[in-house]
């Protein structure tokens, strides 16, 4: 993996990391001043003010599982920007079982400002994979073997 990749997919990792530690403030600052989330749900905030303001409310009210991801493809669109394509689920707080009814495909396109990337677009589009029991299966497979890599735990193998 190249640097500049490195460099992206740091980026990437960084804004999970803020939803797993449910810090809206350190999610907002990864994006662009006219950048975009779009959520789960297809709630949408624009602008990393606007994108605290709604996470913050709802870190603060629930408890929200913890992402865990799979990239797929980090492609160059221009010199400065890129398209980041991944996979991720979601698992509780309090164990390693993956939320199949959670998985996500996830989109982030990225621009290079200064010496960083920021993200333009942050999408989550639902993985529901309708009448393909056969691709769920498999992408749960991954992404549960994310899981255990990335959170760990006291009995969980890492590779």
């Amino acid at each position: 993996m190249s640097a500049q990749d490195q460099e992206i997919v740091s980026t990437y990792t960084k804004l999970l990391a803020g939803w797993n530690a449910q810090d809206a403030a350190g999610m907002a600052a990864l994006f662009a001043e006219s950048g975009a989330q779009v959520g789960f749900d297809g709630s949408e905030a624009q602008s990393p003010r606007t994108i605290q303001q709604t996470l913050a409310p709802i870190f603060r009210d629930h408890p929200t599982k913890r992402f865990v991801h799979v990239i797929r493809e980090v492609r160059p669109v221009t010199d400065d920007v890129v398209l980041l394509r991944a996979i991720a689920g979601m698992v509780p707080r309090d164990s390693l079982e993956l939320d199949e009814s959670k998985n996500v495909v996830q989109s982030l396109i990225l621009r290079k400002e200064g010496a960083g990337w920021r993200v333009v677009l942050f999408q989550n589009t639902p993985a529901k994979l309708d009448g393909r029991p056969e691709a769920v299966a498999a992408m749960s497979k991954e992404l549960r073997a994310a899981a255990e890599q990335q959170l760990g735990g006291g009995s969980a193998r890492r590779s």
